[in-house]
This record gives C-alpha cells, sequence and structure tokens, in this order.
C-alpha cells in the first residue's frame, strides 16, 4: 500500500459490505468458543495431540477450530 493510498474506515463499507463483515466476524468468534469449550470439557484422552497446541491454533482464524473439529477429537 503506497502512501498516497487511503486506508477505508468503517463508514467507507456500503451497509451490505458490513453487515457480512460482522457477521463473519461472529461466526469466526463462535467457532472459537466452541472449539475452547469442547477442549476445556473433553478429556485429554479424546483429543489427538496436547491440549494446549490445541488451544493455539484454535486462534488461529478458521483454519484453527474447523481443524480441530475435523482432526483432533477422537471418535
Amino acid at each position: 500500500m503506497g502512501r498516497d493510498e487511503q486506508k477505508m474506515r468503517w463508514a467507507d463499507f456500503s451497509a451490505g459490505q458490513q453487515a457480512a463483515i460482522v457477521g463473519v466476524a461472529a461466526v469466526e468468534v463462535g467457532l472459537l468458543v466452541a472449539a475452547l469449550v469442547d477442549l476445556k470439557r473433553r478429556p485429554a484422552e479424546q483429543v489427538r495431540g496436547p491440549k494446549g497446541a490445541w488451544v493455539a491454533a484454535s486462534f488461529v482464524n478458521f483454519v484453527g477450530p474447523i481443524s480441530y473439529f475435523a482432526f483432533g477429537r477422537k471418535r
């Protein structure tokens, strides 16, 4: 981004864009909370790998929580 370019401000987005951003953020936070709650409640022997590593991975946007639910839990 060059010096002449301005950063977009919240008011620069249309109402639809603002709603989409809020919706995506809500889904991301929901996935994070669900993964953290599941990790807290699930015994360590039912988790593939160290729970601490999955907690850290859960904070990686969508990828972390989805990876935990897909690969981190033993069935």
